[in-house]
């Protein structure tokens, strides 16, 4: 399997923070937003990753990442001209995921919980149709929505619906088999001239493939999208790493977990994060291996 991360987008609600970058390069307390999203796919066991972002910023993202080889990734980035729906991540991305089973995420969704890699090792273990995801909110219309009967049968999907039919939003993490590409490629622009999402899942329902999992109690979904947004966020990341003393989203303690590098290649990678409490942690944490 394929991940694909979108990062494109000029991030409007944002305003002056990111006239001059991306969003997903923005702070979430102690690290790029972008972090989060990159290590919900190495938590997939996904080494094969797409970044789709602007043109005029895809050198800011090698310059964070290079070519993944560091964390024992296949980095590829791909331009995206202007924001054309999430869905044209598919497309944007042809080639490389073409005959692939893909899991696409956004680049500014953060997900954390009890349980979570188990979802996406399932997400990881598709053979057939997609996987997405229900999480209850109390603003549905800014999403899309998932209706069940009640005999928890998915039997709508809809994109941000004045009068929404449930509570029920989709979040950004959906896992496609092969023929996503080829469905993306066929869907029309909506009324707001973009591919919707939410299409690509109502052709997947059509047919009869389409698994939809609620996430229930117990996981947290934040959307970073606003200042305020961003900032619980931040919070979010900062009170559970001080209450239990590890970290959200450190991508090379979960490269080094997963068995993509070597725990001495996971001790040099503190040489990235001098003076930093980031550093500190991965020094800790190597060093607390060595000595098992």
């Amino acid at each position: 399997m394929k991940g694909i991360l979108l990062a494109g987008g000029r991030g409007t609600r944002l305003g002056a923070c990111t006239w001059v970058t991306s969003k997903q390069l923005l702070p979430v307390y102690d690290k790029p937003m972008i972090y989060h999203p990159l290590s919900t796919l190495m938590l997939a066991g996904i080494q094969d990753i797409i970044i789709v972002c602007d043109a005029d910023q895809e050198q800011q993202y090698e310059t964070l990442l290079g070519n993944g080889s560091q964390l024992g990734l296949r980095l590829t980035y791909r331009s995206q001209d202007k924001p054309r729906g999430i869905a044209d991540a598919l497309i944007v991305s042809g080639n490389d995921i073409a005959g692939s089973k893909t899991c696409l995420i956004l680049g500014d969704n953060i997900f954390h919980g009890q349980g979570f890699v188990d979802y996406l090792r399932q997400g990881a273990a598709l053979t057939e149709g997609a996987i997405i995801f229900g999480y209850p909110v109390a603003d549905p219309q800014h999403y899309g929505v998932v209706q069940f009967d009640d005999s928890g049968k998915v039997i709508s999907l809809e994109e941000k619906p004045q009068s929404p039919r449930s509570n029920m939003a989709v979040p950004g993490l959906y896992f496609y088999d092969e023929h996503a590409l080829e469905y993306a490629r066929e869907l029309t622009p909506s009324a707001r001239g973009e591919l919707e999402i939410t299409d690509l899942n109502k052709r997947y329902l059509a047919e009869g493939t389409l698994t939809v999992i609620d996430f229930g109690r117990g996981m947290a979904w934040l959307d970073t999208g606003s200042p305020e947004a961003l900032l619980k966020a931040s919070q979010y990341v900062e009170t559970i790493q001080a209450r239990q003393g590890y970290y959200l989203a450190c991508i090379e303690e979960i490269a080094w977990r997963m068995g993509f590098i070597t725990l001495e290649e996971f001790t040099q990678s503190v040489k990235r994060y001098p003076g930093t409490q980031y550093g500190t942690y991965i020094a800790t944490l190597a060093a607390e291996a060595t000595h098992d």
